[in-house]
This record gives structure tokens, sequence and C-alpha cells, in this order.
């Protein structure tokens, strides 16, 4: 039988993974002043020695107020570098290829873990000042976000920038950008959180300006030979919210650059009145299928996406690229593993578990 797509190598420019399996980003929240642990090291080297192609660090910040919490992981100081360097050392032993999204959560950040409720904690109590396009807060009563001048834009396109090259530097081969879920990035493209009458807000092209300052910033420090990725929310659920259509074009747009290689297409999180229709497997799935033939882009697929056919389906009708897997290996780090036997496939096993195919 021939091999699944979702078992067939996938390449993005020098870099190419072994499936076309991905472990998304997914916060930890077990970091000490952006410093993460052995916890960080456990967590991703289990999901590779797992059998995914590519691993994905979770979202990193590009500078202290840009953490969700204070447990958050961060990209911003020197003292970062050495266990971000263990970590890409750690995913490509174990047979993955390593990968790491950046991000800076603007007025979602400055919040408690979400065990334990995940509010906004305020400036008097821990917390610290929020930044965003306009300020508009995330929920009722929290505190207003500060609106960024044009030259503290300027500061945070920088801190991305540097964040990229301490990626570079520790070695990590696919960089993702997070412009999704309502942090920074997504709040300055989407008409709900950006209510800006300079070049950064307006129409869509002034709205997506942020962004791709970001990715001019973060290219220059980036190396041309390695991928760069995405991630957008492609839908905010809300009237007068960005839509598919609308994410449609900026990702026509982002293809236009040439230098970003995939968009890994979510959807949500930039008010808490968002209204999903439906949430269902594969959700998401249409938003990857709209952008790929859209925009004529790379795509991947997220949300909910928890059976091997039902991942192998949407990559043999050409509706993705690669899948994101989050929930599922939280539960099963060996999911490729599980995956490939009940597609037929033989596992690709690290030689220290070879006994585990009997």
């Amino acid at each position: 039988m021939p091999t699944p797509k979702l078992f067939e190598p996938i390449t993005f420019r020098s870099v190419t993974a072994k499936n076309r399996i991905v472990v998304a980003p997914m916060c930890q929240y077990s970091a000490e002043d952006g410093l993460g642990g052995d916890w960080h090291i456990q967590n991703l080297g289990a999901k590779a020695a797992g059998g995914a192609g590519i691993v994905m660090a979770e979202a990193t910040a590009v500078s202290p107020i840009g953490r969700i919490t204070h447990g958050c992981l961060g990209g911003y100081d020197p003292k970062h570098l050495a266990l971000l360097t263990r970590l890409a050392k750690v995913i490509e032993q174990c047979g993955s290829v390593p990968a790491i999204q950046i991000a800076h959560a603007g007025r979602k950040a400055s919040s408690d873990l979400p065990w334990v409720g995940g509010k906004p904690i305020a400036v008097k109590d821990g917390g610290w000042e929020t930044v965003a396009p306009s300020a508009i807060p995330m929920i009722p009563g929290a505190a207003d976000p500060h609106p960024l001048s044009t030259e503290e834009i300027a500061g945070v396109v920088a801190q991305f920038a540097a964040t990229a090259r301490m990626a570079r530097e520790a070695g990590f081969k696919i960089l993702e950008l997070h412009g999704a879920h309502g942090y920074l990035s997504h709040s300055f493209l989407s008409p709900i959180s950006n209510h800006r009458n300079d070049q950064y807000g307006g129409d869509l092209n002034g709205r997506m300006r942020f962004m791709m300052e970001v990715l001019d910033a973060v290219r220059a420090e980036w190396p041309t030979e390695l991928p760069l990725w995405v991630r957008l929310s492609c839908s905010d659920y809300m009237p007068g919210g960005n839509t598919i259509d609308d994410i449609v074009e900026v990702a026509k747009a982002i293809k236009a650059r040439g230098d970003v290689d995939l968009i890994d297409c979510s959807s949500g999180g930039v008010s808490n009145d968002q209204k999903i229709p439906s949430l269902h497997p594969g959700y998401q799935v249409p938003f990857a299928d709209a952008v790929k033939h859209g925009a004529g882009i790379a795509t991947g697929a997220v949300g909910l996406i928890t059976e091997p056919t039902h991942a192998a389906e949407i990559l043999a009708n050409d509706r993705a690229d690669v899948i994101l897997l989050a929930r599922g290996l939280l539960a099963d780090p060996g999911w490729p593993l599980r995956a490939a036997k009940a597609l037929g496939v033989k596992p690709d096993l690290l030689p220290q578990y070879s006994r585990a195919s009997l």
C-alpha cells in the first residue's frame, strides 16, 4: 500500500521533516522569570521521541511584559539561551525538527495561571502594564492597556528580531510568529481591538502593517535557508471582526513577500464575546483549506484533530500540508507511532525504543 501523505517527508527550504505531524506550541506555564527547566525538557523530549516530524516549543515571549503569565517561557534575556539551546538539541537528538514560536501577549498579558482562573493580575498585585494598539481591555473590568506609540512599536519590533536571533543561536530550525488568539500581532490585525487612525490602523493594509514590520525584522535575523511560519486566527467569530476572506487577503500579502513558508491556521481569541458556531473535530480545517487554495501558500491544520484516519484524510484531500496536534499529544506523546501502526506504516522508532515494535 502507498504510504499515507501524513507519513511522507516534507521539505521547507533546507529543512526536511520525516513526516507531516507537528507538535503544536502548547504553553506549559512552568517557567520562572522566563527561564524554563527540566519540565520543558521532558515535555518536548517525550514528544520528539514519540515520532513527530516537527516539535514546536511553546509561545516564547519577546519581552517580560510580553508574557501571558509569570510562568511563560522567555527568549529576551541572555540567561534564557542555555535552556533554549538544550531544548533544540534534545528535540533533534530524539529525531524531530526543532521549532519555536515567538510571541508577545499584548493586552492578554499579566494574567494568572490558567489552572487558578487565568484572570488579569493588576500592577499593584504583582502584574505589569499591558500594551496594545488601542486602549481597549480584553475583558470588562480589566485595566486599559497602554496604546503603543509609533516609537514604542519600533521597540517591540526590535524585540521580536532579538528573540529570533536567540532562537537561531539556540539551534532551532523553524521559527513561527504568533499572529493569532488575540495576542499583540493579532490585536493589531483585528478591527475588534485596533481602533487606530494612523498608519497602523484603519483598513486591512494598515492593520497588517505591524505584522509585516515584525516579519521584516525577524527575517533580517533568521537565515534565508531556514523556514518561517506564521500562525493566524482565520476568523474573529464576531460581527465587525476579521473573516476568512480577510485572512486570505492577509495570506496573499504574506505569500507575496516570498520569505514565509506556511500559514498555521487557527482562529478566535480576540474577545471573550466571540461566538464559535461549532466545536467539532477538525472545525478549523476549512480555514487551512481556504488559505492554501486562496493564497497559494502551504498551510497547517490544527484543532481537535485526534484520530489518525482524520489526519490522513485532511492531507490526502489536499486541504492542508501539515497537521498540528496538541491535546492528543498531551494525552499520548507516542500518538505518531500509534498512528503509523493504524495506517499500516512501519513506525519510525528510535533505536533505543526498537523493542516497542514487537
